[in-house]
This record gives structure tokens, sequence and C-alpha cells, in this order.
């Protein structure tokens, strides 16, 4: 009997968001917990943007993209995202609702993926300010593969005049 092969290594996309708490902070340390998780390593992030919120009446959001490499499978990443949430404290009440902790993996690699539980590239990041921003930020070239478009393309077809540099990422 041999070894399964292991998965070859893919860089990914991941979105952070948090307006509950001390948010800066919980966006630095699920950085540090992503980069603690065997097969996953954070290769980048972006600085930390305020955004205004989408959906139920809530306080503003402090959102960051971070550039991941991975062996892990699209659906074993996102279930090791998930278990980043909940180790914050996150628990699904409201759709769009206030959180902790939120991880949505948004590319990997040049996949198109649709599953029951998963959907990549992300289905809503072209639409979204508060993903494209801080992501043009740290891959401005990188193809999304059902546009053809680059990032640095999507970014400017929204309305990103909501999302503010909060401070400069630090080294």
């Amino acid at each position: 009997m041999t070894a399964p092969t292991p998965m070859r290594m893919v860089s990914c996309a991941i979105a952070l968001g948090s307006n509950l708490g001390d948010s800066q902070s919980i966006l630095q340390d699920a950085l540090a917990a992503l980069n603690a998780t065997e097969g996953i390593a954070v290769l980048t992030h972006s600085s930390v943007y305020q955004t205004a919120p989408v959906g139920p009446p809530q306080p503003d959001y402090l959102n960051c993209a971070a550039l991941l490499q991975t062996c892990l499978a699209p659906e074993v990443l996102l279930r090791e995202l998930l278990q980043v949430e909940a180790s914050f404290g996150r628990v699904r009440r409201e759709r769009w609702g206030p959180r902790l902790l939120d991880l949505d993996l948004i590319l990997f690699g040049d996949l198109v993926l649709t599953t029951p539980t998963l959907q990549i590239p992300h289905p809503r990041m072209h639409e979204r300010a508060f993903v494209l921003v801080p992501l043009s930020e740290i891959a401005p070239d990188w193809i999304e593969p059902i546009s053809g478009k680059t990032i640095a393309q999507l970014v400017e077809q929204v309305d990103h005049s909501g999302v503010h540099l909060l401070k400069v990422k630090e080294s």
C-alpha cells in the first residue's frame, strides 16, 4: 500500500471581516491562527479597511484580504476557515448580521467549483468593494476565472467610496 499523494500547493485568496469586539486584534489573531494551521501558510495580507455594513443596522466592519498557500482541498480549507471562525466565538444567527469574525474563501487558484457547500470564485466577490479593494492591494493581477478580468479591473467596476483605509499594513 502506498501513501496518498499530497495535493500540490495552491494559492488562495480569502476575505476577513469583523465588526464586534476588538476587530483589529481579531483580524490579526485570525491571520496568526490560519498561519499556525497545518497545510496553510499566510503569504501576505492587505491593509485594514473600514467599511459600511451590508444587511441590518450594525457597526461598521474592519476588512482585509490575505493570500494563502495551501495543500488542502477546497472543501477541507473551507472547513478549516469555519473552525477558525468558531474558535473566535462566531455563531451564525442572522444572514449578513454582525460578527466577531467572518472568513470567506474568495479564490482558489484558477478553480471554478460549485458544490452544495462551496462556490469558487465567491459568487458575490465581483460586487463587493469590501472584498475587492483589499484584494486589489495584494493581488491586482490575479485573474478571476469566470470573468477573465483582473482584480484591479473588477475593483474599478464597483463603487468603492465607502471603503476607507484604516491604517498602514504592519510588516
